[in-house]
């Protein structure tokens, strides 16, 4: 049955109605008008018909809107997004296409995800006999796909948020440059309860520098993994407390002499508590993380517990610009210290297990040349307090790195830049590597 069609067919009868009463009163109203009570007789009709056209007219403006939504798609709770038909959930599709142009004045090699984007923990040593230099590569594995959905309920909106990008397995460059998908964000919330993976807890992605390298900084955290975290509300910001996937990742006496490997043996959760503050000077975090680093080989078992705090800031200055920190230290920053800088310990001939004293800082500013144009600058260190010993001689004591950039975005949502970056580290026993690049990129949000 057409519901439009029914709908209407009485309100065309009516208006017709009016129509043909209003005609008749045109030719009878001369004839009748010796009594002034005929014609307002006559008026009070015409009257009483128009109501009832107006009546008819607010019902039919009610069951299209109360139809409506039954056939067809109609706008989210949120900018950009959607309701599918017979639906309360808001879905929003995002992300964008990233193309890179990278030349380094050295390389690890071939098929080195260091050409790709800045790993300062794999920074080809002056020693190392199996460099290149002058290396250009071009990808557009940091393109992103995402989709969020949310439900309105009586406990609050039920959120969910899955994210990827093609940094997973590596492609070739010979045919097809196909590259994997990997999974980067995948968690739901329900009011203050959040599960699944996301940002650590421990770090502020909100303060990290904009940069054209997808490495970004050597002091940053950089932790996406999978956690269960309540937050709540106050006055002036927000504390979050949250249990997250643990995961040590040791430095071996018996793992080729020094190398870096991974454990098993984990039995407690990472623990982190945090408090943030929007203030009027800006916003600024405080981070708190205790964890429970272990190992078990044939030489032995041990685990150790070890801690770091963490402050971010991101501060207003003069117009659109802003000045950007983070600064970290502890003996388990370890694995959350993005890049494969540092390791979360070492592990010596015996089997005994040292946690190391790390700590990593980041200073950067964002200028606006123009509404379009901006720059920012970003300097940034890690350092490592490391035992002495041949296990840990191939160990990172420390790095540092430095992006300059120019970004232009000629329309909304998409970039164009250029970006120069410097880079440097340096292993417990005295060795040195250096790098330089300079990298270019568009990109493309939708």
């Amino acid at each position: 049955m057409n519901v439009e069609k029914s709908i209407t067919r009485p309100f065309k009868a009516k208006v017709l109605c009016v129509a043909i009463t209003a005609s008749l009163a045109g030719f009878i109203a001369p004839a009748s008008a010796d009594t002034a009570s005929d014609l307002e007789a006559l008026k009070a009709q015409i009257a009483a018909l128009q109501n009832s056209i107006a009546a008819l007219e607010q019902k039919q403006a009610e069951t299209a809107k109360a139809v409506a939504p039954a056939n067809s798609v109609t706008a989210g709770t949120t900018p950009g997004s959607f309701k599918l038909p017979g639906s309360n959930t808001s879905v929003k599709f995002g992300g964008y296409v990233k193309a890179d142009l990278l030349y380094s004045d050295t390389s690890a090699g071939a098929g080195s995800t260091l050409d790709q984007l800045l790993v300062p923990g794999s920074i080809p040593l002056d020693s190392d006999t199996n460099t290149e230099d002058g290396q250009i590569t071009l990808h557009a594995r940091q393109t992103r796909l995402n989709f969020a959905t949310s439900t309105p309920t009586a406990w609050g909106d039920l959120k969910t948020f899955v994210e990827a990008d093609f940094f997973g397995a590596n492609g070739n460059e010979v045919v097809s440059n196909s590259n994997g998908l990997r999974t980067r964000h995948a968690f739901g919330s329900l009011g203050g309860l959040l599960a699944g993976q996301t940002w650590s807890t421990f770090m502020d992605a909100g303060s990290l520098p904009e940069t054209l390298d997808f490495g970004g900084p050597v002091g940053e955290l950089f932790v996406r993994q999978t956690q269960v975290r309540w937050t709540e509300g106050f006055d002036g910001g927000s504390w979050s407390i949250a249990a997250e996937s643990p995961e040590s990742f040791l430095t071996t006496a018996n793992a080729g002499g020094g190398s870096n490997g991974q454990t098993d043996d984990d039995k407690v959760p990472d623990l982190v508590a945090r408090l943030d503050f929007n203030t009027s000077a800006g916003r600024f975090a405080l981070a708190a993380m205790a964890r429970n680093i272990r190992v078990d080989t044939a030489m032995g078992a041990d685990d150790q517990w070890g801690g770091a705090l963490a402050a971010y800031g991101v501060v207003p200055t003069i117009g659109k610009d802003t000045f950007q920190f983070s600064l970290t230290a502890g003996n388990a920053l370890g694995r959350y210290m993005g890049q494969a800088v540092f390791s979360d310990g070492s592990v010596d001939t015996s089997g005994d297990l040292t946690l190391n004293n790390q700590w990593g800082a980041i200073l950067a500013y964002r200028h606006f040349w123009m509404d379009n144009l901006r720059s920012t600058l970003a300097l940034s260190t890690a350092r490592a307090s490391n035992p002495s010993g041949a296990t840990t001689a191939n160990m990172n004591q420390s790095s540092d790195t430095a992006h300059l950039n120019l970004l232009w975005s000629p329309v909304a949502s998409t970039t164009f830049g250029l970006e120069l970056i410097h880079a440097r580290r340096e292993t417990e026993d005295g060795r040195n590597g250096d790098l330089n690049r300079v990298q270019t990129s568009a990109q493309y949000n939708f």
